[in-house]
């Protein structure tokens, strides 16, 4: 006798309808924007979300530039990255890396949210940043999304 257990469907990679949106950081707070788009480009707000599958949407961030952290973190919050080699290690605070490379703020932000294995790195692919208004993604017909 055989006795019939329902299976939980798993959503497929091929199958998975994806949809481009655009979200404009201006005024928004980086730790908090950062989350919402890491948990849209997982998938987490689908139904069908399977931590093992792609099942997330592309996210087009616009003016980057005009991000906001609180407190005094501009001054305080250090980046740290190494070269590999003796005495290679480079700090810089937000405020620098705000002059320097705006879109950087929020990609870091995003990167240490999502998962860190293969699937992570493919996840931050479908994330596009940009410092000012314009972006070059106009034919996929981003919606905007209000976080």
């Amino acid at each position: 006798m055989e006795i019939f257990t329902p299976q939980t469907p798993m959503p497929k990679k091929e199958e998975v309808q994806r949809e481009w949106y655009v979200v404009d950081a201006s005024g928004k707070v980086l730790g908090r924007l950062a989350s919402e788009i890491a948990k849209r480009l997982r998938g987490k707000h689908r139904p069908h979300f399977a931590p093992h599958v792609d099942v997330g949407d592309f996210i087009v961030v616009v003016n980057a530039a005009k991000i906001r952290l609180t407190g005094k973190k501009w001054d305080q919050k250090i980046y740290w990255r190494h070269s590999g080699y003796m005495g290679g290690l480079k700090t810089r605070t937000a405020r620098q890396m705000l002059q320097e490379k705006p879109e950087e703020l929020i990609r870091l932000a995003v990167k240490r949210m999502l998962p860190k294995n293969r699937l992570g790195r493919k996840l931050l692919k479908k994330l596009k940043v940009y410092a000012g208004p314009e972006h070059p993604h106009q034919a996929q017909n981003p919606k905007p999304l209000e976080l």
